[in-house]
């Protein structure tokens, strides 16, 4: 047996930061949300006479947060030692009351990250309930675990079998206060996003919809509605695109990264002062409550549509419409084709007034005045997937199918129809020794755990600290899966042998030889049964990773030579493509995206060292399988 790897331990309390509001920043209410979830067994809770699926109860909840412990390793080269790879492992311990657990889990449901099974438009976290994960809370575990290296096996029927957010558009923050920064650019952004690309009527048929199709059609943006009024003459007024504030706040909640109707109703003032929507009616009794929210800024220059406040009615009864600015804004009188792409040119940021938090300073500042913070210039879908994209590419066809498949790995679309025309074409097996090759790699660097039990100490039997048990766990993982991809892709006569260069193949077959003769004294019989494989260290498997990632690039340079150019002729692929790049086009062309695993930018794409405020939109790869599969495998 390998001796073991040293691994330093370092342990933390970590106290979390809260806003002027009482509640946590979002980057603690986030982590606490997903490593609670990870720590859970969501299993099928009974309440009313009803089952729930994918829950958890109050209590469950509550015990887990009493004692919650989040381990995270990574592995890297001893200082002292660069051939020895040392595993790091750090613990952070979450405690906490009964009550302080039921605090934080509505700050949970505040952020829509969780909904009460039983009655989902309670916004209450009730002493005795039952929970589920919403669309918006898959997105935000599915990110933090593919950011963290955690195994989310015991996850997987709760992903696959339910919506999860798509695009989930993030607001950037101050860092001292967690505030949203208020700025033209992200207005606009969040506006874009939240009309639509275009107005979004729902169907008629709607109710007939599964969960699947109706969370699709609602994420088009928010939903609308023709209201009629009695004018002053005898004549009725028709007013367009109108929506009840209610459903203003819920899409808000939903699909973008504020937490709670308060912060949601602060965006739509917003959106009321610069002029992108207007108040219909309200037609709330005299003694109904009505909660009225108020901003404030600099007005814009004369021809703006910019007023120095805005207010937002929370009630029941009250009904806004987009306005002739909101409808420019949004752009939705432009035929598709010829909305202009902010991808063009680097362009300026516009420095707005800011929210009623930041107070003196900006009174002076003009709406339409600009500064020297530039947009990120995001290359195009249209550049990347058009030929054109090759007619000046210095670096040939070559590197320009390069370029593509790139691309292609990106974009979860695009990589799915590409894995069925890879299967259609018998080689398959190219992308998925790739994509295994991909994961392995980074599950080796880093991995997480997140438990919910009585210290270790206090079991009998038991040696080392909740971290080194994890870390040793994952490392028998780890070498399964090195020795999966061995016996699957590059053992002779394996289910999916890759064709690679004979060179390659011997040099890997040799070190295993050398490797195996050594700890087991068995000579190498072509393929790596389980007691070899778990002879393996890890500085034996980071080696291992060493002959992969040349052999994935052989692969890569394959696919990118031979089949790319092939697969980019397929009417399918065209048709895919004219549909990418419409949305390409559309709002969310306005910011740049990033794939869920992606960890948040310490200064997000688009935004300079100060604090200028933006957004950006995560893309979740689970959710975009789900769209290629087919409505009623879901049920």
């Amino acid at each position: 047996m390998a001796p073991p790897v040293d691994t330093p331990q370092a342990t933390s309390s970590h106290m979390m930061k809260t806003t002027k509001r009482g509640r946590p920043f979002l980057k603690d209410t986030l982590d606490l949300f997903a490593t609670l979830i990870v720590s859970l067994e969501l299993t099928t809770n009974r309440q009313y006479f009803r089952t729930f699926p994918n829950s958890f109860t109050t209590d469950d909840a509550a015990r887990n947060l009493a004692s919650l412990k989040f381990s995270q390793s990574n592995r890297g080269p001893d200082p002292r030692e660069p051939s020895r790879i040392v595993t790091t492992t750090t613990t952070t311990t979450f405690s906490m009351t009964r009550d302080m657990a039921k605090a934080m889990c509505q700050q949970f449901m505040d952020a829509r990250l969780i909904e009460n099974a039983a009655d989902p438009g309670s916004n209450l976290f009730k002493e005795r309930g039952v929970y589920v994960l919403t669309p918006k809370g898959l997105h935000v575990l599915e990110r933090f675990m593919s950011k963290n290296g955690i195994n989310g096996d015991h996850l997987a029927h709760v992903f696959s079998s339910q919506p999860i957010c798509m695009k989930l558009l993030h607001l950037e923050r101050r860092s001292v206060d967690d505030e949203i920064i208020v700025s033209h650019s992200a207005i606009t952004a969040l506006f874009r996003r939240f009309v639509g690309r275009q107005p979004n009527y729902p169907p008629e048929y709607m109710e007939t919809m599964d969960a699947f199709q109706k969370y699709h059609e609602r994420s088009k943006g928010v939903a609308l509605m023709d209201v009629s009024e009695k004018g002053a003459s005898k004549g009725a007024v028709v007013h367009k695109h109108c929506f009840a504030a209610v459903t203003a706040l819920e899409w808000l909640c939903d699909f973008t990264s504020v937490i709670g109707r308060e912060e949601a109703a602060e965006m739509a003032a917003q959106f009321v002062r610069f002029g992108l929507i207007t108040l219909v009616s309200d037609k709330r009794k005299n003694n109904d409550s009505a909660i009225i929210f108020t901003v404030r800024g600099a007005a814009g220059g004369a021809n703006s549509s910019i007023s120095q406040h805005g207010e937002f009615r929370c009630t029941a009864k009250a009904i806004y419409k987009v306005t002739d600015e909101g409808r420019r804004l949004a752009r939705w009188d432009l035929p598709d084709g010829a909305r202009p792409s902010p991808n063009s040119s680097a362009a300026n940021v516009s420095n707005a007034a800011r929210s009623s938090e930041d107070h003196s300073g900006d009174a002076s500042t003009a709406e339409g005045a600009t500064n020297d913070a530039k947009i990120h210039r995001r290359i195009s879908m249209t550049e990347k997937l058009n030929a054109s994209y090759d007619a000046d590419n210095k670096k040939g066809q070559k590197e320009s199918n390069t370029d593509r498949l790139r691309f292609i790995m990106e974009e979860p679309q695009l990589r799915a129809l590409f894995r069925e025309f890879l299967r259609s074409n018998f080689c398959e097996e190219n992308l998925s020794f790739y994509l295994d090759v991909q994961d392995f790699k980074k599950s080796f660097s880093t991995t997480s755990s997140a438990i919910a039990a009585t210290p270790v100490a206090s079991r009998p039997g038991v040696k080392g600290t909740p971290g080194q048990l994890a870390m040793e766990k994952h490392h028998e993982a780890l070498i399964q899966k090195a020795f999966v991809i061995y016996n699957t892709y590059l053992a002779p006569s394996s289910q999916s042998e890759l064709n690679i260069d004979h060179g390659l193949r011997n040099e890997l077959s040799g070190y295993l030889s050398d490797v195996i003769q050594s700890l087991t004294g068995k000579a190498f019989q072509g393929r790596v049964e389980l007691e070899q494989a778990n002879a393996f260290n890890a500085t034996q498997l980071q080696t291992m990773i060493r002959l992969y990632e040349r052999i994935q690039t052989h692969v890569f340079r394959l696919m990118a030579t031979d089949s790319v150019p092939k697969f980019i002729k397929t009417p399918r692929f065209l048709e895919l493509k004219i549909k990418l790049v419409e949305e390409d086009d559309g709002p969310l062309a306005d910011f740049p995206l990033m794939n869920s695993s992606a960890s948040t930018p310490t200064v997000p794409p688009g935004l300079s060292e100060e604090e200028v405020g933006g957004a950006y939109v995560t893309i979740s790869q689970r959710a975009a399988i789900q769209e290629r599969t087919p409505a009623a495998e879901h049920r």
